[in-house]
């Protein structure tokens, strides 16, 4: 699929459905911790999707924390749809949204830590995150063997407004 076919944008409740099997088909081979149809719903502001052949090829969400820090998290794409820059794009725009939010700073949890260091994210702790160990971590059944990584990233605004730094990226802001 050609990347100018796919479209980046908030999702709807049209999207719950797909954003709920789209994670639920990760967190059950162990990449994603769950996320129900309600719990989407209820958050559906916080979603990212990537539209393409007429379907969700992507998501992702925002979860702040508070104090200029929020949480790259559920950012999956259907494998028809991976290395196609879905991925990149979808982060692009969930930094976008924390960057438009005042949030200074955003992280993830992940296995994929090449992926974002392409992207400007640098190596943190786990521990640098106590809100994600204490909202997330502590309920994961992987907790005491947990293979993933933190990476940050600090958001650093452009004096054009129409664009964003994110890392060493410049990403076209969203309607710009």
């Amino acid at each position: 699929m050609a990347d100018s076919c796919l479209q980046i944008r908030s999702a709807d409740a049209h999207d719950v459905p797909q954003i709920a099997s789209l994670v639920g088909e990760y967190a059950r081979i162990g990449h994603l911790l769950p996320r129900s149809r309600q719990s989407i719903s209820d958050d559906l502001g916080a979603w990212q999707v990537a539209v393409g052949d007429g379907r969700v090829a992507g998501c992702g969400s925002l979860l702040p924390y508070g104090a200029g820090l929020a949480e790259i998290r559920s950012l999956a794409v259907l494998p028809a749809f991976q290395h196609q820059g879905v991925g990149s794009r979808l982060v692009a725009a969930l930094s976008e949204q924390a960057r438009r939010d005042g949030i200074q700073t955003v992280f993830a949890l992940t296995r994929a830590v090449p992926f974002f260091e392409q992207l400007g994210f640098t190596a943190a702790t786990r521990q640098a995150f106590p809100e994600k160990v204490w909202r997330d971590c502590r309920l994961c059944p992987l907790q005491d063997r947990c293979d993933e990584h933190a990476v940050v990233l600090a958001l650093v605004p452009d004096p054009t407004s129409q664009l964003i730094q994110i890392g060493g990226h410049h990403v076209r802001e969203a309607g710009a």
